[in-house]
């Protein structure tokens, strides 16, 4: 019998501190056995840095990032800081109970197969990083790839982050239409050399199709490619109260000027 996960679609961009709240929430209340593993797809209503878990909020350039209107929250997974603007992001929540391997290692290699196989539903042909390459020591996400993230040739095209609550893991990344090097760098403080690295090094949807697919595109290439990878049946549904609660609950949890204490949170981003 085909498992059944639920389909969340945001009805509309959603400010970061929500975006990440929500997430959290969703994955709290899969870990209570409240609602079914998940598949959610949702945008941003302004441009967004999100750091990493344990990520120092200093290498992010707040001055610009304020003259700009740019936002900057914290994410409950780890990595590092990853700026959010023209692209559609989803979020996985699932755990060991519904076919989820245990371990960082082994979960990403599953999940990041839905991944992959939604780039080639859009007509990409991604892959998983072979092996880790880049600077391990940048800020930015996207000048290191890992063997969680997905690449196209040698060029980074999405990266992922995870953080596991007892059995159950959540999972978020983004399928990245089109990328401003000189704000993301300059966000970032990159050098010019790494200004360089970030445009030579990355790729997105815009630059491997030639043109930029539509949101709702991206999203049914999602939905239809997680069910493809782990032969599950996706049913449309809506956040529940208790998520709304929670998420609500969790939002001074996502303020990027403080720095939580150490936990179980992990990830490539």
């Amino acid at each position: 019998m085909t498992a059944v996960w639920r389909l969340l679609i945001d009805d509309g961009p959603a400010e970061g501190a929500w975006n990440m709240a929500l997430d959290r929430a969703v994955q709290l209340a899969r870990q209570a056995d409240e609602v079914p593993p998940t598949l959610r797809l949702y945008r941003w209503a302004r441009s967004t840095v999100t750091l990493g878990r344990f990520q120092d909020a200093a290498v992010v350039d707040r001055e610009l990032c304020a003259r700009e209107g740019i936002d900057v929250v914290r994410r409950f997974t780890g990595g590092r800081g990853v700026l959010h603007d023209d692209e559609l992001t989803y979020s996985i929540v699932a755990g060991i109970a519904d076919g989820i391997p245990r371990g960082t290692s082994a979960s990403y290699r599953m999940l990041c197969s839905a991944l992959a196989e939604t780039y080639r539903l859009l007509g990409v042909d991604a892959a998983l990083t072979a092996r880790p390459r880049g600077d391990g020591s940048s800020a930015a996400c996207y000048l290191h790839a890992t063997p969680a993230d997905l690449s196209l040739g040698l060029a980074k095209l999405s990266g992922s982050a995870q953080v596991w609550t007892a059995d159950t893991v959540l999972q978020h990344g983004s399928f990245t239409r089109s990328r401003n090097v000189e704000r993301e760098a300059a966000v970032f403080r990159l050098s010019e050399e790494g200004a360089h690295r970030l445009a030579a090094e990355t790729t997105t949807l815009v630059e491997a199709l030639g043109v930029s697919p539509q949101f709702d595109r991206i999203a049914a290439a999602a939905a239809e490619g997680l069910e493809r990878a782990l032969g599950v049946r996706l049913e449309p549904a809506t956040v529940t109260r208790g998520e709304r609660t929670r998420a609500e609950g969790l939002l001074g949890e996502t303020r990027a000027d403080v720095l939580p204490a150490r936990s179980s949170a992990r990830g490539s981003r």
